[in-house]
């Protein structure tokens, strides 16, 4: 079986191809509540490693094919940062990836790790999830194997934050019930604002998960960004929108909810009625509103304090 699978095409990254570096099954140091994939124990280290060489024919044989990538995505049926040989991986496809970016997708525990930590520096781009901030939350959502524990996460991403020169992502994926508290909103808030990214996504469950849990709909996804301090570069990423029921909003009333969370269209399609929309487009057409670029995404912010709207 190829451990290359796409190109797949996402609003946030671009045309992607990806680099699956547990193919063989799911192989993770988390056994999170809302994995897509089956239950399975964590373990602390891969059991089946794919050949670094496979990998690279496959990749090759792949790029020769598609020709027009954005981005190479390494990711895995688990944790793809505790594949062994992820660090010569790299070096080797940096030799052949011409002008494409590369791009891991972590759950950011394998992090303190000296080699690890080293090797996601060589990335063009590094996404780290953080699904809470307090111990009790982490090892209920994320299931976690034994010795990780979240203060040594947050602590690596935030070193990790101040040394990378690429594009950096975090990702909270919201559980009903688990991780939607206020308080724990607040811990997360408190870790987050030391950490400098480009952008933070917040989802929820949009796949059938490993476990009999819930996810929020795009109106509760959206009360809990404007929970967090508006300078944080809050996203909301969610195929959940149909469950938003549209309202009514005055010109103030965006002008102060866009100050209070800058949204993407697509947020403002959710939300807005078709009057308030046209008000929008109104405001923004007056100058009032302004369009904030992050890492592919559009997001609108009024005008007159676009300036402090905090990116890395």
């Amino acid at each position: 079986m190829s451990s290359i699978f796409g190109p797949v095409h996402s609003r946030r990254f671009g045309t992607s191809l990806g680099i699956d570096l547990s193919s063989s099954g799911k192989q993770c140091n988390f056994d999170c509540l809302y994995c897509e994939l089956a239950p399975a124990p964590a373990i602390a280290h891969q059991h089946t490693v794919t050949p670094k060489e496979s990998i690279l024919t496959d990749l090759q044989n792949s790029l020769s094919k598609h020709p027009s990538i954005d981005v190479i995505t390494i990711t895995a049926n688990g944790e793809p940062t505790m594949y062994p040989q992820l660090s010569a991986l790299v070096d080797d496809i940096d030799t052949i990836k011409g002008d494409i970016q590369t791009l891991i997708l972590s759950n950011s525990a394998c992090l303190g790790e000296p080699e690890v930590f080293t090797t996601l520096l060589k990335f063009d781009q590094v996404k780290l999830s953080l699904d809470a901030a307090t111990p009790e939350t982490f090892k209920k959502i994320d299931r976690p194997a034994e010795g990780i524990t979240i203060g040594s996460i947050i602590d690596n991403i935030t070193r990790f934050s101040h040394e990378f020169e690429g594009k950096l992502f975090l990702e909270i994926l919201f559980v009903k019930g688990v991780n939607d508290s206020l308080s724990e909103v607040e811990a997360l808030e408190r870790a987050l604002l030391p950490i400098s990214c480009d952008r933070i996504d917040i989802g929820t469950i949009d796949r059938p998960p490993a476990y009999p849990v819930q996810g929020l709909s795009f109106e509760e996804l959206y009360l809990l960004s404007c929970r967090f301090d508006p300078e944080l570069p809050i996203h909301i990423v969610s195929r959940t929108h149909a469950a938003a029921t549209p309202s009514s909003y005055s010109d103030e009333e965006i002008l102060t909810t866009l100050d209070k969370r800058p949204l993407t269209m697509d947020d403002i399609d959710a939300l807005f009625d078709s009057e308030s929309k046209q008000r929008f487009a109104n405001l923004l057409n007056q100058g009032k509103i302004a369009q904030i670029e992050r890492s592919n995404v559009n997001f609108f912010s009024p005008a007159e304090n676009i300036h402090r709207k905090r990116s890395k």
